[in-house]
């Protein structure tokens, strides 16, 4: 087989004619092909958990708020003292997520 390079832009558009009665198919199986590549990499990414170490070492970065047991007995005494703080504290441990 010869490659001859006077030849090759006539085969190159028989080509093309053969492919264009073909064109919509092509086209659907490509959009098809990248719908499914789609599906199947957010399925994966919706599936994955971190592991454990991950998580472990979130945790031991976090620092939790600490209060002195000084600054607990002034709101607990202020609470027990006043009827209006005692029943926003009630609201407030009922509904934490509400203003």
């Amino acid at each position: 087989m010869k490659l001859d390079l006077k030849e090759l832009p006539v085969k190159l558009t028989e080509l093309l004619t053969k492919l264009k009665q073909y064109a919509s198919f092509i086209f659907v199986l490509l959009i098809l092909g990248a719908f499914g590549f789609l599906t199947i990499r957010i399925r994966g990414y919706v599936s994955s958990e971190p592991s454990d170490e991950a998580v472990n070492e979130k945790l031991s970065t976090l620092q939790r708020p600490r209060i002195d047991q000084k600054t607990i007995d002034k709101i607990q005494q202020l609470e027990d003292n006043s009827v209006q703080v005692k029943s926003l504290f009630e609201q407030a441990r009922d509904n934490p997520f509400q203003e």
